[in-house]
Protein backbone atom coordinates (compact mmCIF):
# COMPACT_ATOMS: atom_id res chain seq x y z
CA UNK A 1 0.00 0.00 0.00
CA UNK A 2 0.97 3.50 -1.17
CA UNK A 3 1.32 6.34 1.14
CA UNK A 4 -1.17 8.14 -1.06
CA UNK A 5 -3.49 4.74 -0.86
CA UNK A 6 -3.78 5.10 3.41
CA UNK A 7 -4.06 8.91 2.85
CA UNK A 8 -7.23 8.23 1.06
CA UNK A 9 -8.04 5.25 3.31
CA UNK A 10 -7.79 8.05 6.32
CA UNK A 11 -9.83 10.30 4.24
CA UNK A 12 -12.36 7.92 3.09
CA UNK A 13 -12.92 6.87 6.64
CA UNK A 14 -13.04 10.50 7.58
CA UNK A 15 -16.04 11.43 5.51
CA UNK A 16 -17.99 7.99 5.91
CA UNK A 17 -19.65 9.19 9.02
CA UNK A 18 -22.87 11.33 8.64
CA UNK A 19 -22.00 13.15 11.99
CA UNK A 20 -18.28 14.10 10.84
CA UNK A 21 -19.68 14.97 7.71
CA UNK A 22 -21.95 17.85 9.39
CA UNK A 23 -18.94 19.13 10.77
CA UNK A 24 -17.58 19.63 7.48
CA UNK A 25 -20.88 21.44 6.28
CA UNK A 26 -20.58 23.46 9.09
CA UNK A 27 -16.96 24.49 8.80
CA UNK A 28 -17.42 24.74 5.56
CA UNK A 29 -19.10 28.07 6.53
CA UNK A 30 -15.77 29.14 8.44
CA UNK A 31 -13.85 28.28 11.46
CA UNK A 32 -15.84 26.73 14.75
CA UNK A 33 -14.76 25.63 17.99
CA UNK A 34 -15.50 22.30 19.22
CA UNK A 35 -18.19 23.28 21.23
CA UNK A 36 -19.51 25.15 18.46
CA UNK A 37 -19.82 22.10 16.28
CA UNK A 38 -21.22 19.65 18.82
CA UNK A 39 -24.46 22.32 19.07
CA UNK A 40 -26.56 20.87 16.57
CA UNK A 41 -25.51 17.43 17.08
CA UNK A 42 -26.91 14.55 19.52
CA UNK A 43 -23.64 14.11 21.17
CA UNK A 44 -21.31 14.48 24.51
CA UNK A 45 -18.41 16.75 23.51
CA UNK A 46 -15.63 13.75 24.35
CA UNK A 47 -17.50 12.33 21.21
CA UNK A 48 -17.49 14.94 18.94
CA UNK A 49 -13.69 15.84 20.10
CA UNK A 50 -12.94 12.04 18.69
CA UNK A 51 -14.49 12.98 15.80
CA UNK A 52 -12.77 16.09 15.18
CA UNK A 53 -9.52 14.04 15.47
CA UNK A 54 -10.76 11.41 13.14
CA UNK A 55 -11.23 13.97 10.62
CA UNK A 56 -7.61 15.67 10.97
CA UNK A 57 -5.93 12.37 10.88
CA UNK A 58 -7.62 12.44 7.79
CA UNK A 59 -6.31 15.31 6.67
CA UNK A 60 -9.79 16.97 6.32
CA UNK A 61 -9.87 19.74 8.76
CA UNK A 62 -6.28 21.36 10.74
CA UNK A 63 -7.34 22.70 14.38
CA UNK A 64 -5.17 25.85 16.35
CA UNK A 65 -5.60 26.11 20.22
CA UNK A 66 -5.68 29.56 22.06
CA UNK A 67 -5.65 29.01 25.07
CA UNK A 68 -8.25 26.74 26.07
CA UNK A 69 -10.25 26.88 23.14
CA UNK A 70 -9.42 25.06 20.17
CA UNK A 71 -10.43 26.38 16.32
CA UNK A 72 -10.97 24.20 13.07
CA UNK A 73 -10.62 24.69 9.77
CA UNK A 74 -11.41 23.13 6.88
CA UNK A 75 -8.90 21.82 4.40
CA UNK A 76 -9.98 22.00 1.45
CA UNK A 77 -7.17 20.46 0.00
CA UNK A 78 -8.41 17.17 1.13
CA UNK A 79 -11.44 17.46 -0.69
CA UNK A 80 -9.37 18.19 -3.88
CA UNK A 81 -8.02 14.57 -3.11
CA UNK A 82 -11.32 12.82 -3.80
CA UNK A 83 -11.99 14.65 -6.30
CA UNK A 84 -9.02 14.05 -8.02
CA UNK A 85 -9.32 10.56 -7.50
CA UNK A 86 -12.93 10.45 -8.40
CA UNK A 87 -12.00 12.27 -11.74
CA UNK A 88 -9.37 9.30 -12.54
CA UNK A 89 -11.96 6.68 -12.58
CA UNK A 90 -14.72 9.29 -14.51
CA UNK A 91 -12.07 9.34 -17.01
CA UNK A 92 -11.69 5.80 -17.20
CA UNK A 93 -14.78 4.52 -17.35
CA UNK A 94 -15.52 7.51 -20.04
CA UNK A 95 -12.98 5.89 -22.11
CA UNK A 96 -14.35 2.78 -22.21
CA UNK A 97 -17.64 4.32 -23.08
CA UNK A 98 -15.92 6.03 -25.93
CA UNK A 99 -14.03 3.17 -27.15
CA UNK A 100 -17.65 1.08 -27.18
CA UNK A 101 -19.28 4.16 -29.18
CA UNK A 102 -16.39 3.81 -31.92
CA UNK A 103 -16.94 -0.22 -31.93
CA UNK A 104 -20.44 0.40 -32.73
CA UNK A 105 -20.20 3.19 -34.83
CA UNK A 106 -17.69 1.29 -36.76
CA UNK A 107 -20.08 -1.82 -37.05
CA UNK A 108 -23.12 -0.09 -38.15
CA UNK A 109 -20.51 1.73 -40.88
CA UNK A 110 -19.69 -1.94 -42.45
CA UNK A 111 -23.21 -3.02 -41.99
Amino acid sequence: MTPQDLGLDRLFHALADTSRRGMIDRLSRGPASASELAQPLTMALPSVVKHLQVLEAGGVVTSLKAGRVRTYNLAPAALAQVEAWVAARKAGYEAQFDRLEAYLVAQGDGA
